[in-house]
Parts: structure tokens; sequence; C-alpha cells
């Protein structure tokens, strides 16, 4: 099964795709992680889309996308799952991640793309901070069983 997890930085992909690795004994990819296929990147891009492929009826595959632009790399019959949350509180993670300081140019950067995920076809929707990883394992087994994978 491939599960593709997408949404804005700081939101909890990352998190959610920890839990996911060890509940379903899954591979972790993210952002660019498919360069490690090539040195060329149309021909990484390639080789990682055929490895997905192969992956969407055999082993576990969470890919982690943080760029709308990877988005096209999801195999047909991959679970979609799109994590939001609402800018303050994406604001707020950043800047922990920058020591408590969040320049004013990230800012502005960061209201720019917010909500760029948001109109994408997803199977769950995760919001950030209410995320119960029992009924969301649920879910994904359900979608699992009725996909036949």
């Amino acid at each position: 099964m491939v599960i593709g997890i997408f949404g804005e930085s700081c939101t909890g992909k990352s998190t959610l795709a920890q839990l996911l690795k060890d509940r379903l004994d899954a591979q972790v990819y993210t952002g660019k992680d498919y360069l490690r296929f090539s040195k060329n990147e149309n021909m990484a891009k390639k080789l990682f889309r055929k490895e997905l492929e192969a992956a969407v009826s055999g082993r576990n595959i969470v890919y982690v996308i943080s760029a709308p632009e990877h988005l096209p790399l999801l195999p047909e019959g991959a679970l979609r799952v799109l994590v939001t949350a609402d800018l303050e509180q994406i604001k707020a993670r950043f800047a922990q991640r920058m020591k408590g300081n969040l320049p004013a140019a990230v800012g502005a950067m960061l209201e720019r793309k917010h909500g760029c995920f948001d109109k994408e076809m997803h199977h769950i929707h995760v919001v950030s901070g209410e995320l119960d990883p029992d009924a969301l394992y649920s879910q994904i087994k359900q979608w699992e069983e009725t996909h036949g994978q």
C-alpha cells in the first residue's frame, strides 16, 4: 500500500508518517528522497514512481509531500491523506523550529502558501492537533480493505 501524506510545512505530516511507519511496518520517503534512485532528477522521478506503483499492491510505503509539484508522483491506487493546521499553529511551530524567531519574510511566505493543498483530492483529512491515532489507523485499514490492497 502507498500512503501519500501531504500538506503545508509544520502541520504534523512527519509525526503522522512515523506513527504509520511503526504501525504498518512501512518505509517512509519525504520530499526529494527519490533522488537516491538516480543522479539525474528525471530518471530518479521515473524510478521512484515505478517503486511506488509496485508498492500499491505490495509492501507499505509512506510518502510525505510538502510541495504540490510532488503530488503527481503518487500512483493511481495510493491512499491520499491531507494534513492541515490553522495558520497561527503553523507559524508557532515554524518559529519553534527557528529557535523562537519567525522572520517577517518567512511569516509572509507561510501566509501566501496557507491552504495551497486544501483543494487537492484526498481520501482522509487529518486536522493537526485533533489526531486520534487509533481512529486514523482504522480508517486506513478500512480503505485498504475496500480497495483490495
